[in-house]
């Protein structure tokens, strides 16, 4: 064909033809295509976290499957393009997923309590910022018979400025004494008469003013007499920081021969 007649063959709507894609190729490019996404998202974007514990409860049960945002809080250090992109800074009251400071291969999920160069001290049920006591509803709970990765709630103390739930056992008051940081596994018995191992006890905030680093953060769970957080093992580097659970899409009570808990599925984590 001259160039002449490959022209006219343009115009005229003529011009050769793709022999159309076959339904396998196209199969394959569709799954080509879904599975670098899932790489993507699951590298840079999204990730699975499965909670065995119950320092979260009623928040989170234990057994719940999380989906986590990897990219909410951007990462540590920033991005190039802040004010650019969909991310934001850490607050109180956001729910995290990071590596345990103790244990990196372990990942904790715990509510951020103190920011950044702020003091904390926890007395008794309350906990305090920079001395100003912060809204909490306080709730009486126990471990559900039926299934032990939930709570049973036996009371409620509203605070109609707290945006968040904290649980505690019927009679706790988790009340501690000032100390020292020279106290050891050594020291003498309590006035209780208990023999007092300070390095398995919180001391973090608890009975005493703490000071937040720069670039950390005081992590608690909301079952507060049951979550080994930061007042046991300090402050949680922010470079340890994964993301924030957006919600539930499997939960399993394990306590239970594993029934599968279909309620849980699509709740929201906040």
């Amino acid at each position: 064909m001259s160039e002449k007649d490959s022209k006219n063959a343009e115009t005229d709507g003529t011009a050769p033809q793709h022999p159309p894609r076959s339904p396998v190729r196209e199969m394959a490019e569709l799954i080509l295509t879904t599975l670098i996404m899932a790489i993507f998202g699951i590298t840079f974007i999204l990730r699975s976290v499965n909670v065995p514990t119950g320092s979260m409860q009623n928040t989170i049960n234990s057994g719940d499957f999380l989906l986590v945002n990897k990219y909410v809080f951007g990462f540590a250090g920033g991005l190039p393009m802040n004010g650019f992109t969909p991310h934001r800074e850490i607050r109180r009251g956001d729910i995290i997923v990071f590596k345990y400071p103790q244990d990196e291969v372990q990942n904790f999920v715990k509510r951020v309590i103190g920011l950044p160069g702020e003091t904390i001290e926890i007395r008794g049920q309350r906990v305090y910022i920079n001395g100003k006591e912060i809204p909490e509803t306080h709730v009486i709970a126990e471990p559900d018979p039926q299934d032990n990765g939930h709570l049973t709630i036996l009371s409620e103390k509203k605070n109609d400025q707290a945006t968040w739930k904290a649980y505690h056992r019927p009679g706790s008051d988790y009340e501690f004494d000032s100390r020292t940081d020279e106290i050891s596994t050594e020291s003498p018995n309590g006035s209780d008469g208990r023999f007092r191992d300070y390095k398995s006890e919180p001391h973090y905030g608890v009975g005493r003013p703490f000071k937040i680093p720069e670039n950390c953060y005081f992590a608690m769970g909301d079952n507060r007499d049951n979550s080994l957080d930061s007042r046991f093992w300090g402050p949680v580097p922010r470079n340890y920081i994964i993301g924030r659970p957006m919600f539930v899409y499997a939960s399993v009570n394990q306590e239970g021969g594993s029934a599968f808990r279909w309620n849980r599925i699509g709740t929201m984590v906040k």
